[in-house]
């Protein structure tokens, strides 16, 4: 019933944003003679704020056309390679004049709400040194209810399936990063693979904000999770897709669901961002304006998630803390993170990170005992809030050569 008001009081905006379209062009135009009257740029730019805040944001392209190798301007296509229900492989091919032998990285993207694309900046920072390949979950309500249930456990399935398939027998160089949700799955699929004796494991695991042990420092998101019990979430937020829709039917847990909670976490801030907006375009600051726009464009582009996958990650990472208590089971087979010898690992948190709380993703250390000293690392990066780990100046000029030069070191 949620989702269905959502979507008629989107349509209900249709006749209101067809006017407010209209006044933005008389307004805003340079050829028509109403832009030039002394309230024009003031109605251009609420127009244009109610237009951005009642749109709908599809998801957004890679735009990596080319790279930097070797200070040369190298072409990039990001192509699928392995097309899955719920989640696409996508390899970012480089154009290059020859073999280059550099470090495979499998980057598992998060499925907490946002499209992959939001690591736009992380695989730009990672192509010029290291072939990368993202996977790219697909919008649960794009999925028709013929393709199953996707749980946790399919999660895992599929970030196994996607290591076995990087994984060249004859010179093996997989390095896995995950940022985020993922840590889990992640830390599971590598631990269950050592545990049936996978003979060429990733070399390196790079674990990015994650919510490994939620019991540490625990976040808004950890206590709204602790603080409801699981038959609420079941109860309250998990719809099923309407009509209109390849996914009909399916339960979801919806993304303008997950985007009011981001929103929530930080109201003023959002909204002081598009005051901001405002002024600027009222100052004719189209640089401003267009930065905003462009971070917007991304965080409110949102997907839905599969209710199997969110209420099995509710109940185990956030209210059972089953993976370090280490009882967590994956298909009936303990994940025993302690089997884990062969690969090396970095975990890095932000100091301000306001969504996996410093020490979260450190755990995995704890669990992972058997790596060698010399082979395992933690990095706290200073001024760093969630998003800058993997976006932004500090990923840039701080945390990406910490990772390359891990990886470098270890693979």
């Amino acid at each position: 019933m949620l989702y269905k008001m959502f979507e008629a009081q989107h349509q209900l905006l249709g006749p209101w944003r067809i006017a407010a379209e209209a006044a933005r062009g008389w307004y805003a135009h340079p050829f028509s003679p109403l832009s030039y009257t002394p309230i024009a740029r003031r109605i251009a730019a609420s127009t244009d704020l109610f237009l951005r805040v009642t749109q709908r944001y599809e998801k957004p392209a890679w735009n990596i056309d080319s790279t930097l190798v070797d200070g040369k301007t190298v072409a990039v296509e990001a192509v699928v390679e392995l097309d899955k229900p719920f989640c696409r492989l996508v390899h970012f091919r480089r154009a290059l004049e020859s073999r280059r032998n550099d470090p495979r990285v499998l980057l598992v993207a998060p499925l907490s709400g946002h499209h992959a694309t939001l690591l736009r900046d992380t695989v730009r920072q990672l192509l010029p040194e290291h072939d990368v390949w993202v996977t790219d979950w697909v919008d649960a309500r794009m999925v028709p209810l013929s393709a199953g249930p996707f749980h946790l456990a399919d999660y895992v399935d599929y970030v196994r399936e996607f290591i076995t398939l990087l994984t060249d027998p004859q010179q093996p160089n997989l390095n896995v990063i995950s940022v985020c949700q993922p840590t889990v799955p992640v830390l599971c699929a590598v631990a269950l693979m050592a545990q049936d004796g996978f003979p060429h494991p990733p070399k390196t695991m790079v674990m990015m904000g994650g919510p490994i042990d939620a019991r540490k420092s625990p976040t808004a998101v950890n206590n709204l999770a602790t603080q409801k019990p699981y038959s609420w979430f079941e109860q309250n937020v998990i719809q099923r897709v309407p009509e209109k829709y390849p996914g009909y039917s399916r339960r979801v847990y919806p993304g303008f669901l997950q985007h009011l909670g981001f929103v929530a976490m930080n109201p003023d801030r959002h909204l002081n961002a598009h005051w901001d907006y405002f002024n600027h375009l009222l100052a004719g600051d189209d640089g401003s304006a267009e930065k905003h726009r462009d971070f917007y464009d991304e965080y409110n582009a949102v997907l839905d998630l599969p209710a199997e996958y969110y209420l099995d990650t509710i109940k185990a990472v956030f209210q059972e803390f089953a993976l370090p208590k280490g009882r967590l089971f994956i298909r009936d087979q303990l994940v025993r993170p302690q089997e884990i010898r062969d690969t090396a690992l970095l975990s890095i948190e932000g100091e301000l990170d306001d969504i996996s709380g410093n020490g979260q993703t450190e755990a995995a250390h704890l669990l992972c005992f058997n790596i060698p000293a010399q082979r395992r690392e933690h990095y706290v990066a200073p001024g760093a809030g969630h998003y800058g780990i993997f976006a932004g100046r500090r990923w840039r000029e701080t945390i990406c050569p910490k990772v390359r030069d891990f990886i470098r070191t270890h693979a």
